[in-house]
């Protein structure tokens, strides 16, 4: 049996219970090197194979799982954050459906929410937004035309922008053509990790505040009002009833 587990953002105790007890009775572990925190290796059992995927291609990444899969071992594939966002997985998936290989997806805190959680901010903030858009800017991946950040950013909604840090420039040029130029922005690198690093400003400025920073990668631009809005839930409001409680007044 293959699982397909979230290992969070990098803090190794924010992988789910689920995910660590599998990591911690797996007998192969196919891990993305490049971006799992190489921590979550110590709860693997001794005699656990290892294997850091960085290097390898689909095919062989197949060919791998389909050699222990064979033995009856349990297999857990180990990717960043969540494995359906950005995960690379579908293609992953097909291969083991075309073997005839059994897997199961296990959920995980995506870099998105964590980034969220390190600046103690909520999304969907009432009165501002009630949206959340996960993208990313067209890069060796292309990204439809009508998901452009142009096209999205019209909208006005929170924004969480993937793998696009790099290139922060063209960023802030297409998100001008609909949120203002004061719109907040926060760039959150390697959020959860003990190197993590918060760059906040605006649309005007951010790209001057990232000038001297380096960032390649690993790191996640959150735009929108939702980042210094105060909004309040009607739901604990006192003249607000739901099905659990009847409004006080």
């Amino acid at each position: 049996m293959v699982y397909f587990v979230g290992a969070g953002p990098g803090d190794v105790d924010l992988i789910t219970v689920r995910g660590r007890k599998l990591l911690e009775k797996a007998d192969v572990v196919i891990y993305a090197g490049s971006l799992v925190s190489r921590e979550h290796l110590r709860f693997c059992k001794k005699e656990a194979i290892l294997i850091d995927s960085s290097g390898l291609t689909l095919e062989e990444i197949l060919e791998v799982i389909k050699i222990h899969e064979g033995r009856d071992k349990v297999i857990v594939r180990l990717h960043t954050g969540d494995p359906t966002i950005y995960g690379a997985i579908a293609e992953q998936m097909e291969g083991l459906k075309k073997l005839g290989i059994d897997y199961e997806v296990i959920p995980g805190v995506s870099s998105f929410t964590a980034a969220g959680a390190v600046l103690k901010k909520e999304f969907t903030v009432p009165g501002v937004t009630q949206t959340v858009i996960l993208t990313r800017l067209a890069g060796k991946t292309p990204v439809p035309e009508r998901e452009d950040l142009t096209q999205l950013s019209k909208i006005g909604a929170s924004m969480a922008i993937f793998l696009s840090v790099k290139n922060i420039e063209d960023v802030v040029k297409k998100l001008r053509a609909g949120y203002g130029e004061d719109t907040p922005v926060a760039v959150v690198y390697k959020a959860t990790w003990e190197d993590q690093k918060i760059i906040t400003g605006t649309l005007k400025d951010i790209c001057n505040r990232l000038k001297n920073e380096g960032f390649e990668s690993t790191a996640i631009i959150l735009v929108g009002d939702f980042l210094t809005s105060i909004g309040k839930s009607r739901l604990y409001s006192k003249d607000f009833s739901h099905a659990f409680r009847e409004a006080k007044n």
